[in-house]
């Protein structure tokens, strides 16, 4: 089904052309959290308990085994309520496309080391059972917020990771399969990615706070508390060098700081080995992706500082051209 959600082109009429199922949206104002309650209030009455669902991105391409390996898990696995596909980055973009595929890289990695367990149930594909979905919707308002028998909490900014908070808060498992590969656009300028990450952070905040702490929450809370630490450190670290600058103290690392350097340097370069020299050749001088990671803190900065302040934001998406 292709969910037409206030369209200026040709999407429903090409779909149709293709034999494909189209839904169009009416009066939807919720974003994608809106379009998808309209579809799935269609959709969830024609399907059994025991069908799964797939939702993802339109500009989005799934591996070749990506169903049928989240098929067979979900088979195996009954305490699993979701696989989410591991996504990475479409080509190009130059410089800031280069860094978002080599942080997405690390991502991934990340998720395979942890056994697979997802830590968000990614918008650009992943699949659901039935019965969690209808879960999902019969506890909206009590054991989960947002408005009773929708599935999707049009409220959040960040509705898939709003939806895995749901989906593990009713005992489910979510997991991420190394094979479940989704490739998925990447932002081209400084500008659309800075919302991109400002919504995607921002969202994350008000649902750990909508939820509360809780055994769900903990470890996405405690690795929010480590984040926002690792900035501190940051900053600090910034001003100790500009002092040391200033006192005519400072040149190439050196004894026990050279060592330290050494591994930053390995971990930068194995962590993206993977993708071939390009990506090792980015990683290598280090002070590259460094710049790319104050420019992400900076935009974690920015959200912590509206959420506290409760700033409205506003739900981003690049088009191109």
């Amino acid at each position: 089904m292709v969910v037409c959600d206030n369209c200026t082109d040709d999407t429903a009429e090409i779909a149709h052309r293709r034999g494909v199922r189209v839904f169009t949206t009416e009066g939807n104002t919720d974003k994608k959290a809106g379009a998808l309650n309209q579809a799935l209030a269609v959709l969830l009455p024609e399907l059994e308990p025991t069908d799964h669902l797939l939702v993802m991105d339109a500009d989005s391409v799934l591996a070749a085994d990506f169903l049928e390996t989240s098929r067979d898990i979900l088979a195996r696995n009954p305490d699993v309520g979701a696989v989410g596909g591991v996504f990475h980055g479409h080509s190009g973009g130059g410089l800031i496309g280069a860094l978002q595929r080599n942080e997405y890289a690390r991502y991934a990695r990340e998720i395979h080391r942890k056994s697979g367990r997802a830590s968000v149930l990614t918008g650009t594909g992943s699949v659901f059972r039935v019965s969690v979905l209808r879960d999902v919707a019969a506890a909206r308002g009590g054991e989960l917020p947002g408005i009773p028998g929708r599935v999707y909490d049009t409220l959040a900014l960040t509705e898939d990771n709003e939806i895995t908070l749901a989906i593990k808060t009713l005992g489910w498992r979510a997991v991420s399969p190394r094979r479940c590969r989704v490739t998925t656009e990447i932002m081209t300028t400084w500008g659309d990615l800075w919302k991109q990450r400002l919504r995607w952070q921002r969202g994350a905040l008000e649902n750990l706070r909508n939820y509360g702490v809780n055994r769900v929450t903990l470890p996405y809370v405690a690795k929010q508390v480590v984040m926002y630490l690792g900035i501190v450190a940051i900053a600090l670290l910034l001003v100790g060098t500009v002092l040391f600058i200033t006192m005519g103290d400072y040149g190439p690392p050196r004894g026990f700081w050279l060592a330290v350097t050494a591994v930053f340097v390995v971990e930068r370069i194995v962590t993206v080995r993977r993708r071939g020299w390009r990506a090792t050749l980015l990683a290598a001088p280090l002070v590259i992706e460094f710049l790319y990671d104050l420019f992400q803190q900076a935009v974690f900065v920015r959200a912590a500082f509206d959420a506290v302040f409760t700033r409205s934001t506003e739900w981003h998406h690049a088009t191109d051209e």
